[in-house]
């Protein structure tokens, strides 16, 4: 029960103060007359007054609420390293039972862990939300259980109560990590760029490993080189990028002893390799209504430096021109066969003859430059069977169809081949086109148009388009280090001068002159993996009917095998949500891949070591206290507001002895008649002793 007095007025105040003004000066005036009753007069114009202000008593009756204490517990990835997870779980223990032990006090537990994203741990955030549902009257403290790597300082609430910080982790706790500080995010291949790298060391550093670390380097998946760097300095590391497309480069450094994780001492930096110009030589054997299909496709790429040379003069042409006469300038055979063909990143013969104007040595010096990584396609006429053949040179050795002296003429359907629809030069070619017939319905016999030549080949290699007869129409292969390919017809240009529909010329060629220069995307064989968020998408192109599982290895060093889905022919993919961020390793038994899902080191692991340097702050602003778990676990007390909240050993709650209204009551505190019948009283006894004077 607890009593207020409050004023209801009888009249409006300016009224009250008006009449406490004369009463004033009548008892003024009566005092200066030197009259003995004039302070019963000031007692009953006081009783008056009082009437009129109608003074009320107030009663409530309280029911008092407990105090809250609220442990907010640490569970983000950082608080999983080492013996922090049994710190945790006894503090918690200990504190529950201590806070359950005192009088009127309720406890709330919160957990937290990694924020969304990578955004670390919200803590700050969690114990806004903690204090928003409940009574800030009732809050008694709060107590962090934390390794004090919180990333939403900046959202520190204003508390009513003290903050406690019990810290996790060890006093000779230490980590080394691995830090990108820069990358770019593309390369002119064959040049060298520079990444910045630094490797740093936190915490109590073993003097035996100090100073000196092991970096591994591994490129797209390959075997990795190892240096010994130092530690703490900018490293620059030149790279130099062979291979067109997205290039994978793995950087780690070897974990040691001790060190609280090597979840931080990877990275993975991805690099779009680009050609600065693709050098491409293109020979044109006696004129044909299609020699401009290839020039026309490679000047239309600005990336393409096209060197084009065509041979004017047809054979039965008996005039006796020498060969070495037979061009407006000299053909540059030593320079371009010899000197610079390594320069080149395909060499293309369209329809070409052997005329005497190439040794039998330069076909030689051709088959070497395939053999060590280079490309030939033979787009082949009917000189391609004739004992002109440039198949009968050096070049046999590699070339991937054997040709007779047949030379089908007569309409066909290019074909795509089982093969070829798991080839990625040829495959959904059919599905990507579909041309009208006379009546303007989609022919559903022929989705394209019809050539009218093949040359007939022995296949020797890949092929992934038939022709007539269901003869070798596009055959590919690989030769040493380098590609051929052989097309056994001269009649693409009929699909882009639209015969009979057309077809799909452009992408065909495209596909294939991107596969004979090693574009990644047209990589018959390949296992890549994508991801969106926490979804990570796995892809293997095979030209086998069955792809075996891939065995996904997280960052914690746990396996995963996933077994893939054919969702096209040679396209095998599944879809899988990756328990955390990191660094995922991909292997099927023959190809490897990495990927990173968010950073390689997500936030969690960028600083390991617990401090309170973060929290210190918030915590002296309310009076609390910071306390390593490590010295031991705190009691627990109970502190005036305005104390010191922790001490030696122990930590502090203050009490808010918050209550709960549930009835009021107002009466007045006389009634009317009694404030009169005491104001007459007092005038009657000013007159009585004013009378006996």
């Amino acid at each position: 029960m607890n009593g207020d007095i409050l004023l209801d007025p009888l009249v409006p105040w300016p009224v009250i103060w008006g009449a406490a003004g004369v009463a004033l000066l009548l008892v003024g005036l009566a005092l200066w007359q030197g009259l003995s009753g004039w302070w019963l007069r000031g007692l009953a114009a006081l009783a008056l007054l009082a009437a009129l202000a109608n003074p009320s008593l107030q009663s409530e009756e309280r029911m008092g609420q407990s105090d809250i204490a609220l442990i907010l517990v640490d569970e983000s990835a950082s608080q999983s390293l080492s013996d922090r997870p049994a710190q945790l779980a006894a503090a918690l223990d200990h504190l529950a039972a201590r806070i359950g032990a005192l009088e009127n006090m309720d406890l709330r537990v919160i957990r937290l862990g990694d924020g969304e994203g990578d955004s670390g741990t919200r803590a700050m955030t969690a114990l806004q939300e903690a204090l928003a549902g409940e009574p800030r009257s009732r809050i008694a403290g709060a107590i962090l259980l934390t390794d004090g790597q919180v990333h939403d300082m900046e959202l520190a609430p204003d508390l009513p109560a003290p903050l406690h910080v019990l810290l996790t982790g060890r006093g000779e706790d230490w980590d080394r990590r691995l830090i990108v500080r820069n990358a770019p995010a593309f390369a002119i291949l064959g040049e060298p760029v520079a990444l910045t790298l630094r490797i740093e060391d936190q915490g109590v550093v073993p003097p035996d490993v100090a100073g000196r670390a092991e970096l591994s380097i591994s490129i797209d998946g390959g075997a990795p080189q190892v240096f010994a760097v130092p530690v703490g300095q900018d490293l620059q590391l030149p790279v130099t990028l062979e291979r067109g497309g997205m290039n994978v480069l793995q950087f780690e450094v070897a974990a040691q002893p001790g060190e609280l994780t090597d979840r931080n001492n990877a990275a993975v930096v991805q690099i779009n390799g680009v050609r600065d110009r693709l050098r491409v030589l293109l020979v044109s054997g006696e004129p044909h209504a299609g020699e401009r299909v290839w020039r026309n496709l490679l000047k239309s790429d600005a990336a393409v430096d096209l060197v084009h040379f065509t041979i004017l003069r047809p054979p039965e042409k008996q005039d006796g021109v020498p060969v070495s006469e037979l061009s407006l300038i000299a053909f540059p055979t030593r320079e371009l066969f010899v000197e610079k063909i390594e320069e080149f990143d395909l060499i293309i013969f369209d329809r070409y003859r052997r005329r005497g104007i190439l040794p039998g040595a330069y076909f030689d010096n051709i088959r070497d430059y395939v053999l060590r990584g280079g490309a030939l396609l033979v787009a082949a006429g009917p000189e391609y069977g004739s004992a002109d053949s440039i198949y009968r040179t050096g070049l046999a050795d590699i070339l991937p169809g054997l040709p007779s002296a047949r030379i089908i003429e007569r309409g066909f359907v290019p074909q795509v081949t089982d093969l070829g629809a798991r080839h990625p030069v040829t495959s959904g070619l059919a599905e990507m086109w579909s041309h009208p017939d006379a009546d303007g319905d989609a022919d559903e016999g022929a989705p394209w148009g019809r050539w009218f030549r093949l040359i007939d080949l022995s296949a020797q290699g890949q092929v992934v388009m038939s022709g007539a007869d269901d003869r070798p129409l596009l055959l590919l292969d690989r030769a040493g280090e380098g590609r051929v390919a052989t097309l056994a017809s001269d009649h693409a240009w009929l699909w882009g001068r639209g015969h009979e529909g057309g077809g799909p010329q452009l992408e065909l060629l495209r596909r294939l002159a991107h596969w004979m220069m090693k574009e990644p995307e047209l990589e018959e064989e390949a296992l890549t993996a994508t991801a969106r968020g926490q979804v990570m998408t796995v892809t293997r192109r095979t030209l086998a009917e069955t792809a075996a599982d891939v065995t996904v290895t997280a960052p914690d060093g746990t396996e995963t095998v996933l077994p893939l889905a054919e969702i096209a022919p040679g396209r095998f993919v599944v879809d899988w949500e990756a328990p955390a961020m990191g660094l995922y390793r991909l292997t099927d038994g023959t190809l490897d891949a990495v990927v990173a899902l968010g950073p390689s080191a997500p936030r969690e692991f960028e600083q390991t070591i617990a401090t309170p340097d973060l929290l210190a702050p918030v915590v002296q602003a309310t009076r609390g206290g910071v306390q390593r778990l490590e010295d031991g676990l705190p009691d627990v007390r109970l502190v005036r507001e305005g104390r010191s909240a922790a001490g030696r050993g122990w930590i502090g709650l203050t009490p808010r002895e918050a209550y709960l209204t549930t009835d009021l009551k107002v009466s007045a505190l006389l009634p009317a008649w009694a404030f009169l019948l005491l104001a007459a009283s007092l005038a009657i006894g000013a007159w009585l002793r004013e009378g006996r004077r």
